[in-house]
């Protein structure tokens, strides 16, 4: 968990210093960068296929016997 609180920090430092290096907003930048992480993170491991839909099956009627 420690290698994700520190990946956070560095991207959270990074989105910072692109902004210019604004005062205060300190939990702004610390949030997005979480959530970024955590996207990418999840995306990796939870990639999702859409199941294809089942056919139904088909009902049968029950044969109707003739009569001999």
């Amino acid at each position: 968990m420690q290698d994700m609180e520190q990946a956070i920090r560095e991207r959270a430092y990074h989105m910072w210093n692109e902004a210019g290096r604004p005062e205060g907003n300190a939990d702004a930048f610390w949030l997005s960068a979480q959530r970024e992480l955590l996207a990418q993170s999840l995306s990796q491991i939870a990639t999702v296929t859409p199941a294809a839909p089942k056919k139904a099956a088909k009902k049968t009627s029950p044969r109707k016997r003739k009569a001999a």
